[in-house]
């Protein structure tokens, strides 16, 4: 009975209660979308960080990644496939890395050459899925290289020319030897394109003589922010000597990116909705002031101050709850048309590096449950504290003096 009361009462003001509401559905839907926007953006970022170049998780020689010692190897030809037999990893990638000059026509520029196994490395990792031109590392690669876009253009090299490398070897002698360019990748940070040169495997061992040996290990696992708790349970497993590392530990930067994004998550959402309380409080209290001989009658006929409460209160909760459904599934929608088609603004800007990350230039949504049950969980706790004051009022009026009042 008295929620068809506060029902009806909610619409007599039709007008009032849909221009309220409006603002809540607005409100909160493009809340939704704007959050999903965000979301995006930091699962590109996330995503060009690990998934480009590192990894989810790293296993290497203690100390390995603070100098990068040529010296600071792993003979255990048999780890890979043990890392790969874990349920949460996916895929393992052996990897072995040089630092030197390389040479095309009559330029030289210092570059990392990066051997891996291509077929290992392309489930690890998406460096050869940007070629933009020539065509992919072949397994057997022989003295083939994916050379980084900047780089290639500083040398003024394209795919079929030839390479230069020279740099010091693990028996003290110089090595150098000839690189075939079989394509060009692009991926839209700098530091990649500008240096970076892919190689095989077994042709950086035999130049470095580092038989059989690697730097490193990459692994990527199912779910990239449950990395932190992998590379623990890792680490008392491995052999002694070798330490592993989640993204977080190799790009900090992009971790404490991370971290600040919940709180500014949170802090948009109680900025935007400390506006939108603020219109619930001023039609309520506006209702119960056009009321208030309403509310002395009956409270003269024996309804409860309590029960005068419990209807305004109730009345805020259906108008919270309808804009609650209307605004989470159009938030939904626009997240959904966003993560599916998004917006493409490479014409109007490039990409930007960020924490060790690369954000693209387009705007897309992921979905994040918490993107939609935030905003909708605090819209409704908003509705209600903003209809506490006046039902408050409400059950505080004296019959007698709320029934003189025009």
């Amino acid at each position: 009975m008295l929620i068809a009361i506060a029902y009806r009462n909610l619409w007599r003001n039709r007008r009032r209660t849909l221009l309220t509401l409006s603002a809540m559905v607005v409100s909160s839907s493009l809340l939704i979308l704007a959050l999903g926007v965000f979301s995006g953006m930091l699962e590109d970022m996330l995503a060009s960080a690990t998934e480009q170049y590192h990894g989810h998780l790293v296993v290497s020689k203690s100390g390995y990644q603070d100098n990068h010692d040529l010296y600071a190897t792993i003979r255990d030809e048999k780890l890979p496939v043990m890392l790969e037999n874990r349920p949460e990893v996916v895929a393992a990638s052996p990897r072995l890395r040089a630092y030197g000059l390389l040479s095309g026509r009559d330029i030289s520029r210092p570059a990392e050459l990066l051997g891996i196994d291509p077929e290992r490395e392309e489930k690890v990792t998406t460096l050869m899925a940007h070629l933009v031109a020539g065509r992919p590392l072949p397994s057997a690669a022989g003295n083939g290289a994916l050379i980084g876009s900047g780089l290639a253009r500083r040398l003024g090299v394209g795919p079929g020319d030839q390479l230069v490398f020279v740099t010091g070897a693990a028996d003290g002698s110089i090595g150098n030897d000839l690189l075939r360019v079989t394509g060009i990748f692009s991926t839209g940070d700098s530091g990649h394109d500008n240096g970076l040169v892919l190689v095989g495997l077994p042709w950086l061992q035999q130049l470095l003589v580092l038989p059989g040996q690697v730097h490193e290990i990459a692994m990527r696992v199912n779910d990239p922010m449950a990395a932190a708790g992998i590379a623990d349970r890792l680490a008392a497993e491995l052999p002694p000597g070798l330490d592993v590392f989640d993204w977080g530990d190799l790009l900090p930067e992009m971790r404490e990116a991370v971290a600040s994004f919940d709180v500014s998550r949170m802090i948009v959402v109680l900025i935007l909705y400390a506006a939108t309380g603020l219109g619930i409080l001023n039609t309520f209290f506006m209702a119960v002031m056009e009321r208030t001989r309403e509310f002395g009658i009956l409270m003269a006929i024996g309804m409860r101050p309590r029960t005068v409460r419990a209807m305004v209160l109730l009345e805020t909760l259906q108008l919270g709850l309808l804009a609650l459904l209307l605004g989470g599934a159009i938030g939904l929608l626009m997240t959904w048309l966003m993560q599916r088609f998004g917006i493409d603004l490479s014409g109007q800007i490039t990409p930007v590096t960020y924490a060790g990350g690369t954000i693209l230039p387009r705007l897309h949504a992921a979905f994040d449950p918490v993107n939609v049950w935030m905003p909708c969980g605090l819209l409704l706790v908003v509705c209600m504290v903003a209809g506490y004051l006046p039902a408050r009022r409400a059950a505080k009026l004296q019959p007698v003096a709320a029934i003189r009042e025009e």
